[in-house]
């Protein structure tokens, strides 16, 4: 089978708590997640047929189109999918409210004419998804709906230069020991609304808790900063906006 070498922006997600929901209600979460992916990936300019996608049970891989800029897959992508999620967590009961850790890597990967995929970035995508740094993310940060952890190679690439939506300072520096993998990488735990915030401060305290019943939430607007507007109140949720 033919197969080509090419570098390619690297995207996973995994459900966290996905087990004991039962199958109905983790194919409901799977479907959310995956229309929220693929509106998040749209909104962010990446034709979504032409990513490879890989569905990993409770969660996704997405290997983006070769060219696909980097920064691309942060902002507005991983904020926007967080204001997603954020609002569908608002009005979902329990069983169905996802929190997700999210991991980025980019590199030279083996892609087959059939959509496989192969090749030793697609390891570090899979450590840095698993590691335990952006799972103590969540843990310690009940209120936060996403965690992000980047590799340093993908830091260097699409974090550093400070491009509009994404905030160097926003990213902490972590050690990653992972199965065979050890290295560092980077920390992004997005705040309430989609906008950055750094690992480790203080949550939003005006923001409604995803575990709260959602006829009881204070009326909160908030942008996903492309002309999105999340009105949520007394168990009512309105989207406006260009889709």
């Amino acid at each position: 089978m033919e197969e080509v070498r090419e570098y390619r922006a690297l995207f996973a997600v995994d459900i966290v708590g996905s087990s004991g929901r039962g199958d109905v209600a983790l194919e409901q979460i799977r479907q959310v997640l995956s229309a929220a992916v693929h509106a998040s990936f749209t909104r962010g300019g990446v034709d979504w047929d032409d990513c490879l996608r890989h569905d990993l049970g409770d969660g996704m891989r997405v290997v983006a189109p070769a060219g696909t800029p980097e920064t691309s897959l942060i902002h507005p992508l991983v904020h926007e999918l967080t204001a997603r999620l954020r609002a569908h967590n608002v009005l979902a009961g329990k069983p169905t409210r996802i929190r997700l850790r999210m991991a980025l890597h980019a590199g030279s990967v083996q892609v087959g004419r059939d959509g496989t995929v192969s090749g030793r970035p697609l390891e570090v995508l899979a450590r840095l998804l698993d590691a335990e740094p952006v799972r103590a993310a969540l843990a310690q940060a009940p209120d936060a709906t996403t965690a992000l952890l980047v590799s340093e190679h993908f830091h260097e690439t699409a974090v550093c230069q400070g491009r509009p939506g994404i905030e160097p300072a926003a990213f902490r520096r972590v050690d990653v020991r992972e199965k065979e993998f050890a290295g560092s990488a980077w920390l992004h735990v997005p705040a309430y609304g989609g906008t950055p915030q750094s690992a480790g401060s203080a949550p939003d305290r005006t923001a409604p808790d995803a575990d709260a019943p959602a006829g009881n939430t204070k009326v909160i607007s908030k942008a996903s900063g492309h002309g999105v507007i999340y009105a949520l109140g007394n168990g009512t949720m309105n989207i406006g906006g260009k889709q």
